[in-house]
């Protein structure tokens, strides 16, 4: 983390400290400076689709909670940390429902059109949709988002080992589901 990341970090934790002792100014500036963290992270791991009311649920849960927020760890964590919890829930509550992203994919996929930056994109996101919840959830906040893997151990409320060896497990199973489609894809040619 470099000093103006972690003087951000700061600033972010300050303004959620004033927020939990009632500050709605602070609690205004809090969402502004955070939001977009929170939807990537939701984007990534539940879909665009869904990213806006995971994000709003995670705000809602963190107006909740905000009066009990100590500061053991930065604000950022803490708040992706429970932003990750939103999204459990909801796979929790929707296991019989399909993900939107799949079905775009796959209309993606129909048209003609595409360049091969894009068919390549669409590929690597399946391959990463297709990852097992925990494996994938540890590659974006590490590969994607840019966490280290202490950060991502506090978000995801595991040991930093088990978010190494899940990112392994995920590398490995990528490189072999690229290695099978690659094999399909001349096979079906």
């Amino acid at each position: 983390m470099d000093a103006q990341q972690q003087h951000n970090d700061e600033a972010v934790t300050a303004l959620a400290l004033k927020a939990g002792r009632g500050d709605r100014a602070a609690l205004t500036e809090f969402i502004r400076a955070t939001q977009g963290d929170v939807w990537r992270l939701l984007a990534h791991l539940g879909g665009t689709a869904i990213a806006d009311d995971l994000t709003q649920e995670t705000y809602l849960r963190v107006m909740k909670a905000l009066p009990r927020f100590a500061a053991r760890s930065s604000a950022r964590t803490w708040l992706l940390s429970l932003a990750r919890r939103v999204w459990v829930d909801n796979i929790r509550h929707d296991m019989a429902r399909p993900r939107k992203s799949t079905a775009e994919v796959e209309d993606l996929q129909r048209s003609t059109s595409l360049e091969s930056k894009w068919s390549e994109w669409v590929d690597v996101r399946m391959l990463i949709d297709n990852l097992p919840e925990q494996q994938r959830e540890a590659l974006i906040l590490t590969q994607v988002l840019g966490y280290t893997y202490e950060e991502a151990a506090k978000i995801a409320d595991v040991r930093v080992g088990t978010i190494r060896s899940r990112v392994a497990r995920a590398r490995k199973e990528l490189i072999e589901a690229h290695g099978s489609s690659q094999q399909q894809a001349s096979f079906g040619a």
